[in-house]
Protein backbone atom coordinates (compact mmCIF):
# COMPACT_ATOMS: atom_id res chain seq x y z
CA UNK A 1 0.00 0.00 0.00
CA UNK A 2 2.90 2.36 0.73
CA UNK A 3 4.29 2.08 -2.79
CA UNK A 4 0.83 2.78 -4.26
CA UNK A 5 0.52 5.90 -2.12
CA UNK A 6 3.99 7.05 -3.10
CA UNK A 7 3.09 6.60 -6.76
CA UNK A 8 -0.10 8.61 -6.23
CA UNK A 9 1.96 11.35 -4.58
CA UNK A 10 4.36 11.38 -7.54
CA UNK A 11 1.48 11.44 -10.02
CA UNK A 12 -0.11 14.41 -8.22
CA UNK A 13 3.06 16.37 -7.52
CA UNK A 14 3.46 19.90 -8.82
CA UNK A 15 6.97 21.37 -8.97
CA UNK A 16 5.71 24.95 -8.56
CA UNK A 17 3.64 23.97 -5.53
CA UNK A 18 6.62 22.15 -4.00
CA UNK A 19 8.65 25.36 -4.27
CA UNK A 20 5.83 27.35 -2.67
CA UNK A 21 5.63 24.86 0.21
CA UNK A 22 9.30 25.48 0.99
CA UNK A 23 8.34 29.02 1.99
CA UNK A 24 4.97 28.15 3.55
CA UNK A 25 6.37 25.35 5.73
CA UNK A 26 10.05 26.18 6.16
CA UNK A 27 11.99 23.23 7.49
CA UNK A 28 9.88 20.64 5.67
CA UNK A 29 12.03 18.09 3.89
CA UNK A 30 11.53 16.16 0.66
CA UNK A 31 8.38 17.87 -0.56
CA UNK A 32 6.47 16.21 -3.39
CA UNK A 33 4.29 19.27 -3.99
CA UNK A 34 0.88 17.65 -3.51
CA UNK A 35 -2.08 19.82 -2.56
CA UNK A 36 -4.04 19.21 0.64
CA UNK A 37 -7.33 18.09 -1.00
CA UNK A 38 -5.41 15.25 -2.67
CA UNK A 39 -3.78 14.31 0.65
CA UNK A 40 -7.19 14.27 2.32
CA UNK A 41 -8.51 11.86 -0.31
CA UNK A 42 -5.49 9.59 0.06
CA UNK A 43 -5.94 9.56 3.85
CA UNK A 44 -9.50 8.21 3.44
CA UNK A 45 -8.08 5.16 1.67
CA UNK A 46 -4.91 4.92 3.78
CA UNK A 47 -6.91 4.21 6.93
CA UNK A 48 -7.35 0.65 5.67
CA UNK A 49 -3.61 0.17 6.16
CA UNK A 50 -4.01 0.89 9.87
CA UNK A 51 -1.16 1.56 12.26
CA UNK A 52 1.32 -0.42 10.16
CA UNK A 53 0.85 1.91 7.18
CA UNK A 54 0.97 4.97 9.43
CA UNK A 55 4.36 3.90 10.72
CA UNK A 56 5.59 3.16 7.18
CA UNK A 57 4.45 6.57 5.97
CA UNK A 58 6.18 8.33 8.85
CA UNK A 59 9.41 6.41 8.32
CA UNK A 60 9.35 7.16 4.58
CA UNK A 61 9.96 10.72 5.75
CA UNK A 62 8.75 13.06 3.01
CA UNK A 63 6.59 16.01 4.03
CA UNK A 64 3.40 14.65 2.45
CA UNK A 65 4.05 11.12 3.70
CA UNK A 66 4.28 12.39 7.27
CA UNK A 67 1.23 14.59 6.82
CA UNK A 68 -0.62 11.48 5.62
CA UNK A 69 0.59 9.55 8.67
CA UNK A 70 -0.83 12.26 10.94
CA UNK A 71 -4.12 12.47 9.03
CA UNK A 72 -4.51 8.70 8.89
CA UNK A 73 -3.77 8.37 12.60
CA UNK A 74 -6.87 10.48 13.22
CA UNK A 75 -8.94 7.95 11.29
CA UNK A 76 -7.72 4.89 13.24
CA UNK A 77 -6.95 6.32 16.71
CA UNK A 78 -10.11 4.88 18.28
CA UNK A 79 -8.96 1.34 17.44
CA UNK A 80 -6.06 1.66 19.88
CA UNK A 81 -6.00 5.03 21.72
CA UNK A 82 -2.88 4.19 23.73
CA UNK A 83 -0.94 3.35 20.58
CA UNK A 84 -2.15 6.54 18.91
CA UNK A 85 -0.90 8.64 21.82
CA UNK A 86 2.40 6.76 21.89
CA UNK A 87 2.89 7.43 18.17
CA UNK A 88 2.25 11.15 18.57
CA UNK A 89 4.83 11.21 21.35
CA UNK A 90 7.31 9.28 19.20
CA UNK A 91 6.69 11.43 16.13
CA UNK A 92 7.02 14.65 18.12
CA UNK A 93 10.78 14.11 18.12
CA UNK A 94 10.99 14.41 14.33
CA UNK A 95 8.70 17.38 13.62
CA UNK A 96 10.49 19.87 11.38
CA UNK A 97 7.83 22.43 10.44
CA UNK A 98 4.72 24.12 11.78
CA UNK A 99 2.27 22.49 9.33
CA UNK A 100 3.25 18.98 10.39
CA UNK A 101 3.25 20.02 14.06
CA UNK A 102 -0.24 21.45 13.80
CA UNK A 103 -1.64 18.53 11.81
CA UNK A 104 -0.18 16.04 14.29
CA UNK A 105 -1.47 18.09 17.24
CA UNK A 106 -4.90 19.05 16.00
CA UNK A 107 -5.95 16.06 13.93
CA UNK A 108 -4.16 12.88 15.02
CA UNK A 109 -5.76 12.52 18.45
CA UNK A 110 -8.94 14.54 17.94
CA UNK A 111 -11.06 11.41 17.59
CA UNK A 112 -10.06 10.30 21.09
CA UNK A 113 -10.06 13.68 22.86
CA UNK A 114 -13.19 12.87 24.82
CA UNK A 115 -12.13 9.40 25.92
CA UNK A 116 -8.43 10.10 26.55
CA UNK A 117 -8.29 13.74 27.67
CA UNK A 118 -6.28 12.89 30.79
CA UNK A 119 -3.60 11.11 28.78
CA UNK A 120 -3.47 13.85 26.14
CA UNK A 121 -3.05 16.54 28.80
CA UNK A 122 -0.31 14.43 30.41
CA UNK A 123 1.50 14.21 27.05
CA UNK A 124 1.11 17.95 26.52
CA UNK A 125 2.53 18.62 29.96
CA UNK A 126 5.48 16.32 29.32
CA UNK A 127 6.26 17.95 25.95
CA UNK A 128 5.93 21.47 27.36
CA UNK A 129 9.31 21.22 29.09
CA UNK A 130 11.18 19.94 26.07
CA UNK A 131 14.26 21.77 24.80
CA UNK A 132 12.92 21.03 21.29
CA UNK A 133 10.83 23.96 20.05
CA UNK A 134 8.43 21.83 17.97
CA UNK A 135 7.62 19.64 20.96
CA UNK A 136 6.84 22.74 23.03
CA UNK A 137 4.56 24.01 20.26
CA UNK A 138 2.92 20.60 19.99
CA UNK A 139 2.24 20.69 23.74
CA UNK A 140 -0.06 23.65 23.15
CA UNK A 141 -1.49 22.59 19.80
CA UNK A 142 -2.65 19.30 21.34
CA UNK A 143 -4.89 21.34 23.66
CA UNK A 144 -6.53 23.66 21.11
CA UNK A 145 -9.64 21.51 20.61
CA UNK A 146 -10.14 21.42 24.39
CA UNK A 147 -10.56 25.22 24.43
CA UNK A 148 -14.20 24.61 23.50
CA UNK A 149 -14.78 23.09 26.94
CA UNK A 150 -14.69 25.59 29.83
CA UNK A 151 -13.79 22.81 32.31
CA UNK A 152 -10.30 22.74 30.75
CA UNK A 153 -9.72 26.50 30.52
CA UNK A 154 -7.68 26.89 33.71
CA UNK A 155 -5.35 24.03 32.81
CA UNK A 156 -4.89 25.34 29.28
CA UNK A 157 -4.24 28.85 30.57
CA UNK A 158 -1.54 27.44 32.85
CA UNK A 159 0.12 25.88 29.79
CA UNK A 160 -0.13 29.14 27.90
CA UNK A 161 1.36 31.05 30.84
CA UNK A 162 4.25 28.59 30.97
CA UNK A 163 5.19 29.53 27.40
CA UNK A 164 4.56 33.29 27.44
CA UNK A 165 8.24 34.12 27.86
CA UNK A 166 9.43 31.75 25.13
CA UNK A 167 11.56 33.53 22.51
CA UNK A 168 10.71 31.18 19.62
CA UNK A 169 8.45 32.66 16.93
CA UNK A 170 6.27 29.56 16.56
CA UNK A 171 5.78 29.31 20.32
CA UNK A 172 4.73 32.97 20.51
CA UNK A 173 2.23 32.31 17.70
CA UNK A 174 0.81 29.30 19.57
CA UNK A 175 0.42 31.37 22.75
CA UNK A 176 -1.55 34.03 20.87
CA UNK A 177 -3.63 31.40 19.10
CA UNK A 178 -4.56 29.52 22.29
CA UNK A 179 -5.38 32.69 24.19
CA UNK A 180 -7.68 33.78 21.36
CA UNK A 181 -9.32 30.37 21.31
CA UNK A 182 -9.86 30.43 25.07
CA UNK A 183 -11.38 33.89 24.86
CA UNK A 184 -13.66 32.83 22.02
CA UNK A 185 -15.04 29.95 24.07
CA UNK A 186 -15.56 31.73 27.42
Amino acid sequence: MLSDIQQTLKDNSEADFAEKMKTVAPGAKRIYGVRMPVLNEIAKVAKDGGFELIEQLWEAGAYEERMLAAKTLHKVAKKDPEKAIALVKKYSKAIDNWALCDTLGMQSLKAINKIRSKEIFALANELSSSPVMWQRRLSMVLLEDFCKQPVFHNTIQEMVNKHKGDKEYYIKKAVIWLEASLKKHQ
